[in-house]
C-alpha cells in the first residue's frame, strides 16, 4: 500500500502508539506527513517490552511525520484531558483518532478477578468512549474526521464468549461505539469505522499469549497499518460504520492473494496462519454496514457474480456512472443486492443498502444472472416486462453500457 500524501499535515492522535499495531499505523501515516500524538502509558522502559512514547516519536520523526508524545491512561479523564489540549495547541486540531489501546484476559468466569474484569472493560470500551468524546469537538470542526477502532466485528456466536466472557464484552464494547457513533456522527461528516484482523498479528501481546514461536502463524502489524492507511484516506461523508478486516480492504484496492504473502513473518508457513478472534473461518465480513446486521451473502451464480464485479470496478468507473443500484432479486436466488457506483471508490454486495439508490431494478435471479453476462439486454428485459424499473430512468440505462464494459472482465 503505497503512500499518497493525502494525510500530509492531519493530526492524528493514536492511543496505545508506542507499541504493536497502534505503532505501525503511526508510523505509516507519518510517511504521508500527518502529525502523530502517540498517547500511551509507556514513559519509561519496560523491562520485557520494547519501545517507549519517546521512541515512538523518534521514529514518527524520521519517517517523515511530527510527534508529540502525551503520557496518558485511557481509564484517567484528566490526563485524556490534557492529551488532547496539547495536541490542540501543538498542531491547531484534531483530523482522526485511533482508538487502539485494549486490555485482554482470556479466562472464563471463575477465573477472571473483578480487577481484570474492570481493567478491561475501563481500557477497552469506557477508554473508548472517553477519548471520542473528548475529540469530539476538534473531530466536528475537520475536513476529514474519521474515528478508528481496532476492535472485532460483531458476531454473537456463543463460541466467541463461552471461554473468555469478560474479555468479549469489553471488546465488543468498542464495536458498539462503531455502531452507535457512526450514525450519531454522520451530520458531522465524521467517519466512525472499526478494524480487525484477518490472521493473528505478531505483537508483544501475541508472543504473551503464545509464546515466541506465535510468529510462525502470524502476519507482521505492517498489514494492519496499510488497512488502517487505506481506510482513513477514504471520504468520511461516505465511508462509515463498516466492520473492516484487514486483508479485505487490502483485497479491495486491488492487493493480490500473492502479494499479501508479504506480510506473513514467515512466509513458507503462509498457508498455516492462525485466524484470529471473532471471525468465522474465511467469513468476509469488510463492508458490511453496522447499521444493518445482515447475514452473510448467500452462495451461488449471483453471490459469484458480485465477486467478479466488485473486482472489476474502478474509479474511472465510478466517476463516468454515478449511480447506486439496487437488484430486488426474485426465483431461486431471491435476494437484495447493491452495486454503488457513484460514493467513494465504488462498492457492491448484498443485502440492504444506507445510501439512497438512484434507480432500484427487480427481476427474477435467472434473468439477473443473464443480463450481466450478456445473454440478455436490459432493454430488452424492461420492454418485455420481464424486469421492471423503479427510480432515475436515464440513470438506468446507463447500466446497459456497464455492462457492457464489464461483461469482458467476466
Amino acid at each position: 500500500m503505497i503512500n499518497t500524501g493525502k494525510l500530509a499535515g492531519r493530526t492524528v492522535l493514536v492511543t496505545g502508539g508506542s507499541r504493536g499495531i497502534g505503532k505501525a499505523i503511526a508510523l505509516k501515516l507519518a510517511k504521508d506527513g500527518a502529525n502523530i500524538v502517540v498517547a500511551a502509558k509507556t514513559a519509561e522502559p519496560h523491562p520485557k517490552l520494547p519501545g517507549t512514547i519517546y521512541t515512538a516519536c523518534e521514529e514518527i520523526e524520521k519517517a517523515g511525520g511530527k510527534g508529540l508524545a502525551c503520557i496518558v491512561d485511557v481509564r484517567d479523564e484528566n490526563t485524556v484531558k490534557k492529551a488532547v489540549q496539547e495536541a490542540v495547541e501543538k498542531f491547531g486540531g484534531i483530523d482522526i483518532l485511533i482508538n487502539n489501546a485494549s486490555a485482554i484476559s482470556l479466562t472464563g468466569t471463575a477465573e477472571t478477578e473483578m480487577k481484570r474484569y474492570d481493567l478491561m472493560h475501563n481500557i477497552n470500551t469506557r477508554g473508548t468512549f472517553l477519548v471520542t468524546k473528548e475529540c469530539l469537538p476538534y473531530l466536528k470542526k475537520s475536513s476529514h474526521g474519521h474515528v478508528l477502532n481496532i476492535s472485532p466485528p460483531l458476531n454473537m456466536k456463543p463460541i466467541w464468549f463461552k471461554n473468555h466472557v469478560a474479555y468479549t464484552m469489553a471488546k465488543y464494547g468498542m464495536s458498539m461505539c462503531v455502531l452507535g457513533m457512526h450514525e450519531e456522527f454522520k451530520p458531522f461528516n465524521i467517519a466512525v469505522n472499526a478494524l480487525w484482523p484477518r490472521t493473528a498479528i505478531d505483537t508483544a501481546a501475541m508472543q504473551m499469549l503464545g509464546g515466541k514461536e506465535s510468529a510462525n502463524v502470524s502476519r507482521k502489524p505492517d498489514i494492519m497499518a496499510d488497512a488502517a492507511y487505506n481506510i482513513l484516506i477514504k471520504d468520511p461523508k461516505t465511508f462509515t460504520g463498516n466492520f473492516c478486516i484487514d486483508e479485505d480492504v487490502l483485497k479491495q484496492a486491488g492487493v493480490t492473494d500473492q502479494e499479501l504473502i508479504q506480510y506473513a513473518c514467515n512466509p513458507d508457513n503462509v498457508a498455516n496462519l492462525m485466524d484470529d478472534f471473532f471471525l468465522d473461518p474465511k467469513e468476509k465480513v469488510s463492508g458490511d454496514k453496522a447499521s444493518s446486521g445482515a447475514a452473510a451473502a448467500p452462495q451461488g451464480q449471483i453471490a459469484s457474480l458480485f465477486k467478479k464485479i466488485e473486482s472489476s470496478i474502478s474509479p474511472q468507473t465510478v466517476q463516468k456512472v454515478q449511480a447506486v443500484y439496487v437488484f430486488n432479486v426474485t426465483g431461486e436466488e431471491a435476494g437484495l443486492w447493491y452495486l454503488d457506483l457513484k460514493n467513494g471508490e465504488g462498492s457492491c454486495g448484498f443485502g440492504e443498502y444506507s445510501h439512497k439508490p438512484d434507480a432500484t431494478f427487480t427481476m427474477d435471479s435467472k434473468q439477473f444472472f443473464n443480463m450481466f453476462t450478456g445473454k440478455t439486454k436490459p432493454t430488452t428485459a424492461y420492454m418485455t416486462g420481464k424486469m421492471k424499473i423503479k427510480g432515475d430512468l436515464s440513470k438506468a440505462i446507463k447500466l446497459e453500457g456497464l455492462m457492457t464494459s464489464l461483461k469482458a472482465k467476466l
